[in-house]
């Protein structure tokens, strides 16, 4: 880091000098044009007029040996880093597995759609603008689909509706979609000013949703692995321990839905607490229902209901993560910048 004194120049103007090693690397020199971004958090961004100006990643791809998961997968991760464009080539021409793949990937990608298939390239472009992404709303919306599927598991495995559970498993992609959305703006925040501004976000803020959508994404997985247990024709019915799931499910969506609340809505310190204490409360109750599982008089029934048991533990563990994230994030807008006050006591 280097330190610089500021001038005044004029009577009017502040003046400070420019690092020379930086400015040569860059071509600076008199008259050049560069871009200031104050921020606040008191720094002060000093960008040249090649990336100040619109930057977008664009990228080609040799897909010419790639499996249909590879493709599916780098498509996802260069969607995940920011890419506004991406090409796939393949000299000897896709064939009609390489075109699936990439039907499939961008199904679960919110703003990627085909521009252009021939037969030796593939073109995917982004239509979506950050200015036109509202982060909260997304999250909630992630909310209400994680706490859906994880009611709807629930009243599924309790009930035995094998047509309920199907329809938990099929809204997983869903919840991945809005997720890969969440994650893409967030990865994209770390290094570009521009998307900080579009998103109208600061970067604390865009961490504590991308971690909350981590939680429920989580728990949307654990809800189609339960989901998963009703439709397999070979999983034990668990008539003896329906009641206790349903009991134990109820709770921690209730811990999830609290948790969530202290992010979205603005939760106070108190409800965090309130929250992790009852996630703590679950969790014992839940290891109580382990043990006694090893009386259980029939072991594939065990086995199964302690699997299930264990999703429902996470996921409310999960909500308490939420809350602490919740808690930081209370502490953080109570606290000034400069840190001379003191923070409200707990």
């Amino acid at each position: 880091m280097e330190t610089r004194k500021v001038q005044l120049s004029g009577g009017t103007t502040y003046m400070v000098s420019l690092p020379k090693q930086w400015a040569n690397e860059h071509g600076i020199e008199a008259g050049s044009v560069l871009s200031l971004r104050p921020n606040g958090d008191g720094s002060l961004l000093v960008e040249t007029n090649s990336v100040g100006g619109t930057c977008e990643l664009s990228v080609t791809l040799d897909v010419g040996t790639a499996t249909e998961a590879a493709i599916r997968q780098r498509i996802l991760s260069l969607y995940t880093i920011g890419c506004e464009s991406l090409t796939l080539t393949d000299r000897t021409g896709h064939d009609a597995s390489a075109h699936q793949a990439v039907e499939a990937a961008i199904d679960g990608l919110s703003g990627f759609e085909l521009l252009e298939s021939t037969e030796n390239r593939i073109k995917l472009t982004n239509l979506v603008d950050a200015q036109n992404v509202d982060v909260r709303k997304v999250s909630l919306r992630m909310r209400l689909v994680a706490l859906a599927m994880q009611r709807d598991a629930i009243s599924a495995i309790t009930t035995d509706d094998v047509s309920l559970a199907e329809r938990v498993i099929e809204r997983d992609t869903e919840a991945d979609k809005l997720f890969s959305m969440i994650t893409r703006y967030f990865r994209r925040s770390l290094s570009d000013f521009r998307e900080i501004e579009k998103l109208d976000q600061t970067r604390d803020s865009l961490f504590e949703y991308y971690y909350v959508c981590r939680q429920l994404e989580r728990i949307a997985d654990h809800a189609e692995k339960i989901a998963s247990f009703v439709t397999d024709p070979e999983a034990p019915n668990l008539e003896g321990l329906k009641q206790e799931i349903a009991s134990v499910g109820s709770r921690s969506r209730r811990v999830v839905d609290d948790a969530a609340d202290v992010v979205l809505a603005n939760g106070n310190l108190e409800d965090a607490q309130a929250v992790i204490e009852q996630c703590q409360e679950l969790v014992n109750d839940i290891e109580t229902l382990h043990r006694q599982l090893y009386d259980h008089d029939a072991p594939d029934e065990a086995y199964v209901g302690g699997m299930v048991l264990d999703s429902l533990r996470r996921t409310a563990e999960y909500g308490s993560n939420m809350a602490d994230i919740g808690t930081q994030r209370t502490l953080r807008k109570q606290t000034p910048d400069d840190g001379r006050d003191t923070v409200p006591s707990m």
